[in-house]
């Protein structure tokens, strides 16, 4: 029988496309249903334009729809996946902006800091909809969660329906060991690994070619060759401090820590200078939005000329669903999975990002033990603090949001707890009509 797989969220066009494209490459989804769900109707007719291109190269006797209604779609999928963005830039960067006025200077926003929680309050109403019509429509569906903040969505998707086979899915771990392999001219398949945590403040706790440990190596090069250090310069200073690599990209990782967002010279000296992708701008990421949709014209037109590519790419979800419902090849990943027996030094309950086994049998976590002591302060305080918004969020607790941002890193390292307030407030004052679980 074949399958239907739904992507609400479909019209990023490079996401839809290479989701798509895939899926279909495996042989026991070559005749599946593929149905794109957005409510932007230009940007869905987009993504189905460019689904459809794969479809027609790679001759498969696929169906495809389009629609802005996901219930047309939900009655007995396979497997569901969230790409979505709630709400649009114009909403989401007014948190970067707050924030920025009382200086807490923030690079992407996505994950946590003050914009993460905001952005996490705004989107669970919206994931808690589509919840409740897997529920309905799919109970049996594999939903697998592509939307930040990673994390907090997971963990409150995995209270509010534990019965859904379902986890989060990021790049950064296997962009990471991609990373490493060119330092180190080595093939990254011959790279084994343990990678453990939280989402995006996971730690490569084993890294290894041959049996050799590849630390000793990374860290001579690290501080023997210049262009390797300024190619990510916070998350080097972080190995170089802790001993271990962690997943995320140096402008990420320095929202997630307090030594150096804190002061325009710490800013200077360690996020606005380097060659990596994200050095940690304050306000990166609308940077490259704006750009985003500037360049958007012209980006559909190379789409449009460019020949079908359809070779597998390094996603996790089509081998993921493979391994539980296509012809049932075992596949080991990093997931977002709730803690219980996995992290011994982690809140029970929270989520964490562990390796996962996807085989017929379903989602397997694996039991990793004890996070490193050097880096379990910082994970275990970001890892408390999310469980206190995705609290706040069931229990409609305004307080308890304030209470957890007076912990996060870089604004403690900038404002007093009276100043926390006024932000917080301020947040919640722009925030409000997306809010409904609140009573503002």
């Amino acid at each position: 029988m074949s399958k239907k797989f739904v992507f609400i969220g479909a019209g990023s066009p490079n996401f839809s496309r290479a989701l798509a494209r895939d899926i279909l490459s495996f042989p026991a989804f070559a005749d599946a249903t593929i149905a794109l769900v957005d409510i932007d109707k230009r940007a869905l007719e987009d993504a189905r334009v460019d689904v459809q291109r794969i479809i027609d190269a790679g001759h498969y006797p696929a169906k495809l729809i389009a629609t802005t209604d996901r219930t047309e779609v939900m009655e007995g999928a396979d497997g569901v996946v969230s790409m979505l963005m709630a709400q649009p830039l114009e909403v989401f960067k007014n948190d970067l902006y707050i924030c920025e006025k009382y200086g807490v200077k923030i690079n992407v926003g996505d994950t946590r800091n003050p914009a993460g929680i905001f952005r996490f309050l705004r989107t669970a109403p919206v994931l808690m909809g589509i919840v409740d019509d897997i529920k309905k429509y799919c109970p049996n569906a594999v939903f697998l969660n592509y939307s930040n903040p990673m994390a907090m969505l997971c963990r409150a998707i995995q209270e509010a329906a534990p019965e859904i086979t379902t986890t989060g899915l990021c790049h950064s771990v296997q962009g990471g060991i991609a990373k490493f392999a060119s330092i180190l001219n080595i093939p990254k398949d011959e790279i084994s690994y343990l990678c453990a945590g939280i989402n995006h403040l996971a730690f490569y706790l084993k890294l290894e070619h041959n049996g050799e440990d590849l630390y000793p190596a990374l860290r001579k090069i690290t501080l023997e060759n210049q262009a390797v250090y300024d190619e990510d310069i916070v998350r080097n200073e972080m190995f170089l401090a802790m001993g271990y690599y962690v997943t995320e990209s140096s402008g990420h990782f320095s929202e997630y820590s307090p030594w150096f967002r804190k002061r325009e010279d710490t800013l200077q000296k360690y996020c606005y200078r380097g060659t990596s992708w994200n050095t940690g701008r304050t306000n990166f990421t609308i940077e490259c939005r704006e750009k985003r949709v500037t360049d958007y014209e012209e980006t559909r037109r190379k789409a449009l000329t460019e020949p079908v590519d359809l070779k597998r790419g390094q996603e996790y979800a089509s081998s993921i669903f493979n391994a539980i419902f296509g012809d049932h090849e075992m596949f080991k990943f990093n997931g977002n999975v709730r803690n219980y027996g996995l992290i011994d030094n982690l809140p029970v309950g929270a989520c964490v990002e562990v390796p996962v086994l996807a085989s017929q049998d379903g989602l397997q976590p694996m039991h990793v033990g004890a996070i490193p002591d050097c880096v379990l302060p910082l994970m275990c305080l970001s890892s408390q603090i999310e469980e206190m918004a995705v609290k706040a969020h069931f229990t409609g607790d305004r307080d308890l949001i304030y209470q957890a941002i007076c912990y996060d890193p870089i604004t403690s390292a900038v404002l007093d707890l009276r100043e926390i307030r006024k932000m917080v407030d301020e947040l919640f004052a722009f925030s409000k009509p997306y809010l409904p679980q609140f009573k503002l």
